[in-house]
């Protein structure tokens, strides 16, 4: 469906050790252990097997403690993608290419739009640029990052999300003040043929999550494919189920 998002920087094969403190990863480079940047806050629940295929690449900026950054990580059922900022260039880049039907229709978008003064969303759209200073019919859209699965189902979230429930309470706020307003999954993990909230986790956000969509809240999963050594595309839209 979309373009593939090639990566800019140096991109090596390794083998995962492990995960700790988060946003650290050991992996095993040339023989040797190298500590890498985990660019995700979750608990990437089914997603770390020890001794697995993992992509990194490594950055030249000299001002970064941490070179590499973990991006794939190979599980039994195929790729998945760690790094949390790339779905919001992949859902911005398929309005720019206008690969998303149903946005056609807006021709102007800005990325990180404050709707208050402690909420922002990922994305807005618009049908020109004055309707986006008179804020004037605008669509909402909020990007979340999917990589939790059991069976060949997607689920969302894999900790509790207390930001994720604002989000959805802020999507409803807009859409009853007239706006349109979307989240959309990016589902970065391969296998998967539907999605659903992961209402065992957090089962406040699922249940914000249903009542969101009956207000009027589309919900757009988006599976993606991965060439391992080069990026990461948009594929398909998933099924929604109900969790």
């Amino acid at each position: 469906m979309a373009l593939l998002m090639l990566f800019e920087e140096t991109v090596f094969e390794v083998e995962f050790v492990r995960r700790y403190k988060r946003f650290f990863a050991d992996v095993k480079h040339r023989g040797e252990i190298l500590t890498a940047h985990v660019p995700n806050t979750g608990s990437l629940k089914t997603c770390l097997f020890e001794g697995s295929r993992a992509i990194i690449t490594e950055s030249n900026n000299p001002a970064r403690k941490l070179k590499a950054t973990l991006q794939f990580l190979q599980t039994p059922s195929g790729w998945v993608g760690v790094n949390t900022s790339l779905p919001n260039m992949l859902v911005y880049e398929a309005w720019q290419n206008g690969l998303i039907a149903d946005w056609h229709p807006f021709k102007v978008a800005q990325r990180e739009f404050k709707t208050s003064k402690e909420s922002r969303l990922d994305l807005v759209l618009a049908k020109d640029a004055e309707a986006l200073g008179r804020q004037d019919q605008l669509h909402f859209i909020e990007v979340k990052n999917v990589t939790y699965r059991e069976g060949d189902t997607a689920l969302f979230p894999d900790a509790v999300t207390e930001r994720g429930q604002k989000h959805l309470l802020e999507l409803m706020r807009l859409k009853k003040e007239g706006h349109s307003c979307e989240i959309v999954f990016v589902i970065q993990r391969e296998g998967c043929t539907g999605f659903a909230s992961a209402e065992k986790i957090d089962p406040e956000y699922a249940r914000l999550l249903k009542q969101a969509e009956a207000e009027g809240v589309v919900v757009r999963p988006l599976a993606c494919i991965f060439d391992p050594m080069k990026g990461i595309k948009i594929h398909q839209t998933l099924e929604r189920r109900t969790s």
